[in-house]
């Protein structure tokens, strides 16, 4: 069963300099106090995988933390470009960083391939578009219908990390409303931290909710705000204003360095 620990020892027992680490949610349930806690330890030298990298990997990649990122959607939502991660791709700046881009389909369908422990998954899609020929996806040939389809490989990131609202103290985890794929990053992954808003007694099943259980799960810490200025449904509410803010923060170096540093990001 899931270990639960502060996010600190759960991060320092799990991310490794060099480690390919996914840290999901989708519009809400980012993990944002983890990849946080991931940057204070100083962790370099990072392959990010995230289906819609936003601020959170704006900041990681502002600081140099990651030399590598896969990804199908980069933007600040509702408001535009992420100036660090375009920096990086423009200018080579604070240092180079290798890219590589699916569609949504693509990844979802990556990682569940690698939930499932199969080597690829076939899908309709990348069709009319010149993106196959710069990203990985193969096409293979139905034996049943001869149709041509889209080959993606599985995703199996070394670390996985998510938020959910609660975990009983058994380490079972629940999360509710708009699902992304944090059960299937966790599945997909060598190693998963869960990040929560609140320890509870007993799980309340909810509608619509996703249960992960413990057995897959290896490390929980308590987070309370944890996906802050993002939100989690029920619990906290998004901070528009930030993600606002967050691209005059962004459009400038050294406006980006101060207010990294003022919040202790810098590694």
């Amino acid at each position: 069963m899931a270990q639960i620990v502060s996010l600190s020892e759960a991060v320092e027992a799990t991310v490794q300099d060099g480690a390919s680490v996914a840290l999901e949610g989708f519009t809400h349930l980012i993990p944002f106090a983890a990849g946080h806690e991931v940057l204070r330890q100083g962790r370099r030298e990072l392959e990010l995988i995230r289906m819609t990298p936003d601020i959170l990997y704006d900041q990681m990649i502002g600081v140099g933390a990651a030399r590598r990122l896969v990804f199908s959607y980069g933007g600040n939502p509702g408001v535009g470009s992420l100036h660090r991660f375009r920096d990086a791709v423009e200018h080579g700046w604070p240092r180079p960083i290798e890219v590589e881009e699916h569609s949504h389909a693509g990844m979802a369908n990556r990682y569940v391939a690698g939930a499932s422990r199969l080597p690829f998954m076939v899908m309709r899609g990348y069709e009319g578009t010149d993106l196959a020929a710069h990203t990985n996806v193969a096409t293979v040939i139905c034996p049943f219908t001869g149709e041509q389809l889209a080959a993606v490989p599985a995703l199996n990131p070394e670390v996985a990390i998510v938020h959910a609202q609660e975990a009983d103290r058994d380490g079972n985890v629940q999360l509710w409303g708009i699902p992304g794929v944090q059960k299937e990053a966790v599945l997909a992954a060598q190693r998963s931290v869960v990040t929560v808003e609140r320890i509870v007694d007993e799980l309340e099943l909810r509608p619509g909710g996703v249960v992960i259980p413990g057995w897959v799960i290896d490390y929980v810490a308590p987070a309370p705000g944890g996906s802050l200025p993002s939100y989690a449904l029920g619990i906290t509410e998004r901070d528009n204003d930030f993600y606002r803010e967050w691209d005059l923060i962004s459009r400038d170096r050294e406006h980006f360095q101060a207010w990294m540093s003022e919040q202790g990001l810098l590694g």
